[in-house]
């Protein structure tokens, strides 16, 4: 659709099909009600969603899309979404215990350097 600067002229071609902004999807929000979602953080589903659970359709697809993990990045780009609007929906699907979380380690939880150190060793013994 070539722009005619007409005033009423919708601002998206014929082939776009209908748009729904991400904070439509969210209800406004921003930000999850719940959990804390890092980009690496990998999300899994819990189980069978009981049918009568109502989800809406972007909900619906990371349901169906995390029976594997997979992390909050590769969700939104899957799904083409933003993802603060991501993040919202995870909130409110772990609000509703349908899927799981598993935080990447913290630089506390990593081995020691002299652990690392030793399996060099114990590796190069080999």
């Amino acid at each position: 659709m070539q722009p005619t600067g007409e005033a009423d002229e919708a601002w998206y071609d014929d082939e776009a099909g209908p748009v729904v902004r991400p904070y439509a999807v969210t209800g406004g929000r921003s930000a999850p009600d719940r959990g804390r979602f890092d980009l690496i953080t990998l999300i899994v589903t819990r189980g069978v969603v009981p049918a009568t659970t109502q989800l809406f359709p972007e909900q619906a697809a990371i349901v169906e899309k995390c029976r594997r993990p997979l992390s909050v990045a590769e969700i939104g780009a899957e799904l083409d979404l933003p993802v603060g609007t991501v993040r919202v929906l995870l909130g409110d699907l772990l609000a509703a215990g349908l899927i799981e979380t598993h935080e990447p380690p913290t630089l506390s939880e990593l081995p020691s350097e002299d652990l690392l150190r030793e399996l060099l060793a114990g590796l190069r013994a080999l």
